[in-house]
């Protein structure tokens, strides 16, 4: 007997659990190809840098494409983008004063 939805596949909403029971469904590759798990590359200093003073930026209350933008600007120091926001001054003002 075949049990019903198998094989079933499903695309989980954020923050469910992935519902994959693939005892029917054989997963191939065409020669040549990497999986997923071969494509990984390794984060550079540099990248987890500019990766960590965004997360700071945005805690600190700018937005996501502000926060990366001046993260990745050796120009611009943190502690003083911080410091704008704290004493009052808003977002796009500290970015005009920043840039």
């Amino acid at each position: 007997m075949q049990k019903p939805y198998g094989s079933f596949i499903a695309i989980p909403f954020q923050g469910d659990n992935l519902l994959a029971l693939l005892d029917e469904v054989g997963v191939t590759r065409p020669e040549g190809t990497m999986a997923a798990a071969e494509l990984t590359r390794t984060e550079t200093e540099q990248e987890r840098i500019a990766r960590w003073r965004a997360e700071e930026l945005e805690r600190a209350g700018y937005e996501a494409t502000a926060a990366s933008l001046l993260a990745t600007r050796a120009d611009v120091d943190l502690h003083y983008a911080i410091d704008l926001l704290r004493n009052g001054c808003t977002p796009e003002l500290a970015l005009q004063i920043l840039l």
